[in-house]
């Protein structure tokens, strides 16, 4: 029986993933602002350990650490998938809003790690999963800071992965693309406050796009979950695992371009080393 730490586990991808670990006869250890919300998804189960944490809080994060070890004796998987998007321009985004953002979607994801990673540490196993998105990987109109906190998420993951490997614990990022869950809803989405008609013809077809495309996605999030047990059967997990169809046509368009724009500056790129000649 595996054990599972799974953070914004109440609703979307989180309770979903926990559901699925369930029915796999594993213990989860599933954590929400409001823990009543995660009972009242899940139910109640011996193998279940519903519980409060604001992953803004590290101090929180240690502390129930250490209540998943007591309960269960260890935890094997830490999914780091509490968060929320933000819709709006770079220059519409406030210091106040990007600050929050980067409090849950980084600052909050790195807490819950540095709370986990000691004791599996000491198992000398584990495998840390880090939910990133296809906009951590490919910056969009209207997404710039919230795939900002994503783009933090895949160099953590590929830092963390490096760092903790001699110590047998696995590191992967997951880069889901849209799935019809509540991720464009008032509850998982916030848009800036403030709106620039300037940008009308990049992000408010952004924002147009979102609200049409709403429960109209391309992926199943069920199938996500089962994409999940998947990756923790892996005896070589990836470090990076592309979720959706959509995502993986965005990866494969995006290191096109990023080829053919580096073979078109290449002379350029390697031009300034020093050379022999001292030029």
């Amino acid at each position: 029986m595996r054990v599972w730490f799974i953070t914004g586990a109440s609703r979307g991808f989180g309770a979903l993933i926990a559901e699925a670990a369930l029915k796999a006869g594993d213990a989860v250890v599933a954590t929400a602002r409001d823990p009543s919300t995660v009972t009242a998804r899940l139910g109640n189960h011996e193998r279940l350990l519903a519980t409060r944490l604001d992953v803004t809080g590290e101090a929180e994060a240690h502390e129930v650490a250490g209540q998943a070890v007591k309960r269960f004796g260890r935890i094997d998987i830490l999914v780091n998938n509490a968060g929320y998007g933000l819709l709006g321009a770079i220059e519409e985004a406030s210091g106040a809003e990007t600050q929050e953002l980067f409090g849950t979607n980084v600052f909050g994801l790195l807490g819950v790690t540095r709370a986990v990673l000691p004791h599996m540490r000491r198992q000398r196993s584990g495998h840390v999963i880090n939910i990133s998105s296809v906009g951590g990987y490919t910056g969009y109109p209207g997404w710039g800071v919230y795939g900002a906190t994503k783009f933090a998420v895949e160099g953590i993951s590929e830092a963390l992965a490096g760092e903790v490997a001699p110590l047998g614990i696995k590191v992967t990022v997951v880069e889901p693309g849209f799935f019809r869950t509540d991720f464009l809803d008032d509850t998982s989405l916030s848009r800036t406050a403030q709106v620039i008609d300037d940008y009308h013809e990049s992000v408010g077809k952004t924002r147009a796009h979102a609200a049409e495309f709403n429960h109209g996605q391309r992926g199943d999030p069920r199938k996500l979950a089962q994409a999940f047990l998947t990756l923790v059967d892996a005896k070589n997990p990836p470090l990076r695992l592309p979720l959706g169809s959509d995502t993986v046509e965005r990866i494969e368009a995006k290191n096109l371009f990023v080829a053919r724009e580096l073979a078109g500056w290449r002379s350029v790129a390697t031009s300034t080393d020093f050379t022999n000649d001292g030029a």
